[in-house]
């Protein structure tokens, strides 16, 4: 296979994102974090080739992006007092929700009754999501490898492995998305990143 890569910001670049997807292909695409590889978020056998393309074991879970804090309902299972309050404070931005998984979501995202849940802050990532709806994304590198933050660096690891690489330069961020799992009686972080533990806790007093 040969990976294409067209720059993000080219006329038929979003066309041609959404004719992979809907091929069953995966895209590579730049987010606020870092650059993620998506699949269509209710598509069993393109989620399992995220699996497969990165060589990454079907106990981690995979979480879903969405355009914007409205599309929680559709990816979520009644979203709580507490997961509005934090995604109408940081969304959109680097902070990943684990939330109860809405029933239509296909059980091999997570070996969890749960899904993370993202709104990324980048224009490129914002649009395709806007077009293509929900997206299972996983950053792309193979497993264990050093997280992308340009296309390039992508191309290093992925090429020939992926349908699609949209280059939009290098992320803003080099760190993935702090993660916070809100299914419990107090607020868990999972994952340290670029948003504190002390930030979540002062958006909720």
């Amino acid at each position: 296979m040969i990976t294409e890569r067209l720059a993000a910001e080219a006329p038929k670049a979003l066309k041609r994102a959404l004719k992979v997807l809907a091929s069953g292909g995966v895209v590579a695409f730049p987010t606020d974090t870092v650059y993620g590889l998506g699949a269509p978020a209710f598509k069993v056998e393109s989620i399992e080739r995220l699996y497969a393309i990165k060589g990454r074991q079907q106990t981690k879970a995979i979480a879903v992006l969405i355009a914007e804090p409205g599309d929680l309902g559709k990816v979520a299972k009644e979203p709580s007092e507490q997961a509005v309050r934090l995604a109408q404070r940081f969304w959109p931005g680097a902070l990943t929700l684990v939330l109860a998984r809405h029933p239509d979501l296909p059980g091999v995202l997570s070996p969890n009754d749960t899904i993370g849940v993202r709104v990324p802050n980048h224009p490129v990532a914002q649009a395709l999501l806007a077009a293509a709806g929900p997206l299972a994304v996983t950053s792309a590198n193979v497993a264990g490898g050093a997280n992308a933050r340009s296309a390039f660096e992508v191309l290093v690891q992925l090429g020939g492995r992926i349908e699609l690489v949209l280059d939009g330069g290098q992320t803003p961020g080099d760190r993935p998305s702090t993660v916070v799992e809100l299914t419990g009686p107090q607020p868990r972080v999972l994952r340290a990143g670029p948003i504190s533990e002390e930030q979540i806790k002062a958006a909720l007093d």
